[in-house]
């Protein structure tokens, strides 16, 4: 029961990141069950399958706020549930070891021009022309191939390309990727379930994260809604930071104390970036106000 109850709550903390930001849900699954001893393929099978009420919880969520954009989650969806069906599959032979510092230092760099970017240039709505389906499939293809071989990686990496080409609202965004995510599940849930015939599933473990993860979805899906979209890119691109940038630490077995100083750098960093950003957004709310305000006071001859 105490396991159940660790799982449900990091599957509710797992789906409020995601659904908030478009990002994380399978990092931060995987993360716990692989610290409670599952295999990397089990693993990445049980989040998957949770995945598949927790991505329909949180897509009827989102479009329910209005955050769905329908053409991206197919144009992105289709080719990503390709994807995850054949990184499912190969997980048992395919290592992506090798190639993961080369990816979270990609990521990493847009996670930074994510952050700088709408804490100082943020978006403007004259902007926001959609992305092209020449970036989308692709973009689909490897960010679930990636996603099912390592146990997350759909939003890590279909969000923030998207969110760093400008052209659409975050909210739209993360409410698309996330939608698009239950393609992703099924069809990696349709290879982990093919593949590992053989080994055996806990549906408990995967029960308590789905539990979570439900309950959460409703309230993520509230708060992209309402929070300013240049705060929503701001806290996205700072979590992307540091998430990478604690894979390339543990990959390249940086000694000393010389990751908790990198730690402590991006956390101030991204508390500052989060602190100016609120104030520029209430200063822009106050000079709105006033505008308003002097709109309505009746004209004195």
């Amino acid at each position: 029961m105490q396991a159940f109850l660790i799982f449900a709550i990091g599957g509710f903390v797992a789906q409020l990141v995601d659904g908030s930001l478009g990002m994380a849900y399978g990092v931060t699954s995987t993360t716990i069950l692989l610290t409670a001893g599952l295999t990397p393929a089990l693993a990445s099978a049980s989040v998957h399958l949770a995945e598949l009420g927790t991505s329909l919880a949180s897509g009827l969520s989102h479009w329910k706020f209005g955050n769905v954009d329908w053409k991206m989650v197919l144009t992105l969806g289709v080719p990503g549930a390709t994807g995850a069906f054949l990184g499912a599959t190969a997980l048992s032979n395919i290592s992506t070891e090798a190639a993961e510092p080369w990816m979270s230092a990609v990521l990493l760099a847009l996670g930074g021009y994510v952050l700088l970017r709408f804490a100082i240039r943020p978006l403007r709505r004259r902007q926001l022309s959609g992305v092209s389906p020449k970036l989308l499939a692709p973009l689909g293809l490897v960010a679930g191939f990636v996603d099912a071989t390592g146990g997350g990686g759909w939003g890590p990496v279909a969000t923030p390309t998207l969110l760093s080409t400008g052209k659409v609202e975050p909210r739209k965004v993360i409410g698309s990727v996330d939608t698009s995510e239950f393609l992703i599940a099924a069809a990696a849930s349709l290879g982990f379930l093919a593949s590992l015939s053989h080994q055996q599933l806990s549906w408990a473990t995967v029960g308590a994260l789905l539990l979570g993860g439900v309950v959460a979805a409703p309230l993520a899906a509230y708060l992209v809604r309402v929070v300013p979209m240049r705060l929503i890119g701001v806290g996205a691109g700072g979590l992307i930071v540091l998430t990478n940038a604690r894979t390339l630490i543990k990959n390249f077995d940086v000694p000393g104390p010389s990751p908790a100083i990198i730690y402590a750098a991006i956390v101030v960093a991204w508390a500052v970036a989060l602190a100016y950003t609120i104030r520029v957004i209430l200063a822009e709310r106050r000079e709105l106000d006033e505008v308003d305000q002097n709109a309505t006071e009746p004209v004195r001859h």
